[in-house]
């Protein structure tokens, strides 16, 4: 039996199988974003008939490596990771020691540069190195990578590119970074872009030689780059991580408190932590070398070196923020009632905010059970926000959660409102996700972001109702960005 917006079920059934389904995906995969240009990542280089035998990458370096953000808790499969899991492009995943092209690295001090087809707003981007005793003969795992990112650079939820979202062009800003001071010959690097507006990453591999001298006559080696990107606030600390290898360094790391606003200036944190480094009288120092070749801080833009008897390879910047006391998040207009319509209306409110924030507003039911979601950017301003809900008369909760884009602001408040009026006749089997894993053809969810209700399509593509995860979200009902591949409205 079914029922109707107020209860659910369990339901029983199997999904399709799992190589199925990947075959499927790949086949559908259409939607092309970005690659790394400079150097140039494996399948680039096939457009540019460096590398040969690629299959369909030479004609879509910029599709390839889409996969679930988090790397490497996530991301492709090991074994997969060139391809990043798509097998329309598994003749990247071949791996020999004289299969790929590989591009010489003379300074370890690199840019890396990206290329954008559909320029999403980005929250980060990180590189990862092979280790010194990698097999270059193995398919690449994550064993063969140093987890801990060489190099890491912020987005901030911007856009990459001088335009709008969408949009195509290459990278408005290099990433300076410094490859580690222990690597040398032939490694894969590994460039991970974090999407900020949906639930993937791009991962492309660069075949390269690393040729850079190791140190300077006098002994100092590059060991990474202290580029400062964005201001600080009193309170806010900046450390400079050192690693030996995988492993972090106590004695060689460094942090700095930011105890005014003019200190908080990107400029002038740089400086501050880069003394902090030399006053140290350590054997690493930050700065640039000045005409006697003397490392010395500047107010911008400075590099970390490393004498070898440190043993730093590598360094990286950690910022933690206190929230802004100034910051605020008001919320007015929340009725204590409102009324459904045949089990559907709106929840209102007004929103106050003095900071540029993404809230997330989701209505809940007396059993806890998601009704009503919504997200919204509201820009240092007053704002109407609206909650459609699908739901039974009943009492319900309002959750509000907020953040601004550098993670910095957060902003929680919980309203209790009633629901009246008219509850809906509709039927579901679940409201989705719950037991998604036995969503088989002919199931029907209740979509409480938007109130309605969907199909399961019959086999061979049934399997993908029952694909779901919190990163991977391309078949969600009516959200998804291929999700009526799987369902039909109702």
């Amino acid at each position: 039996m079914k029922f109707a917006l107020s209860k659910h079920r369990a339901l029983m059934g199997c999904a399709s199988s799992l190589p199925l389904l990947a075959s499927l995906f790949a086949s559908q995969q259409v939607v092309a974003h970005g690659y790394l240009s400079e150097p140039p990542s494996r399948a680039y280089a096939c457009r540019l008939a460096l590398n040969t035998n690629c299959g369909p990458a030479e004609y879509e370096p910029q599709t390839v490596g889409e996969a679930p953000k988090g790397f490497p808790a996530f991301g492709p499969a090991d074994g997969k990771i060139p391809s990043g899991g798509n097998a329309m492009f598994s003749a990247l995943d071949a791996q020999s020691a004289t299969r790929w092209h590989l591009t010489e690295i003379k300074d370890r001090e690199i840019e890396f540069s990206w290329f954008y087809t559909a320029a999403h707003k980005s929250t980060k981007w990180e590189y990862f190195v092979t280790k010194t005793d990698w097999n270059p003969n193995q398919p690449l795992t994550r064993d063969d990578f140093d987890l801990t990112p060489f190099c890491s650079v912020e987005g901030g939820g911007g856009v990459p590119i001088d335009g709008a979202a969408g949009g195509n062009g290459p990278a408005a800003k290099k990433h300076a970074c410094v490859i580690p001071a222990d690597r040398v010959g032939q490694h894969v690097i590994l460039g991970a872009w974090t999407v900020d507006d949906t639930a993937a990453a791009f991962y492309d591999v660069v075949d390269v030689n690393i040729t850079a001298e190791g140190s300077t006559p006098d002994g100092w080696t590059k060991v990474g780059a202290l580029t400062p990107t964005h201001p600080l606030l009193p309170g806010d600390t900046v450390k400079a991580r050192a690693f030996t290898g995988s492993a972090e360094s106590a004695e060689y790391s460094f942090s700095v408190g930011i105890d005014s606003v003019e200190e908080g200036q990107p400029e002038n944190w740089s400086f501050k932590l880069a003394q902090t480094v030399n006053a140290a009288d350590k054997s690493v120092r930050a700065g640039v070398r000045n005409e006697e070749g003397t490392i010395e801080p500047i107010k911008g833009a400075n590099t970390f070196y490393a004498k070898a008897e440190s043993g730093v390879t590598n360094y990286q910047l950690q910022v933690l923020m206190v929230q802004d006391p100034a910051a605020y998040m008001h919320v007015h207009d929340v009725a204590a009632e409102y009324v459904l319509d045949k089990g559907k209306g709106t929840v209102g409110l007004t929103l106050m905010t003095n900071k540029n924030i993404t809230v997330e507003a989701t209505v809940y039911n007396e059993a806890n059970k998601q009704v009503g979601y919504t997200k919204q950017t509201v820009n240092a301003t007053t704002a109407p926000l609206s909650v459609a809900v699908s739901s039974a008369p009943g009492a319900h909760s309002l959750k509000l959660i907020a953040s601004s884009a550098d993670g910095r602001e957060n902003f929680q408040e919980l309203k209790v409102l009633n629901l009246t009026g008219e509850g809906g006749g509709q039927e579901y089997d679940a409201i989705y996700p719950e037991g998604f894993k036995a969503y088989k053809a002919g199931t029907t969810v209740l979509q409480p972001k938007n109130g309605q209700v969907y199909e399961c399509k019959p086999w061979p593509v049934s399997g993908y109702c029952a694909q779901y995860s919190p990163t991977a979200t391309q078949y969600e009902p009516g959200i998804g960005s291929h999700w009526d591949m799987a369902w039909t409205e109702k």
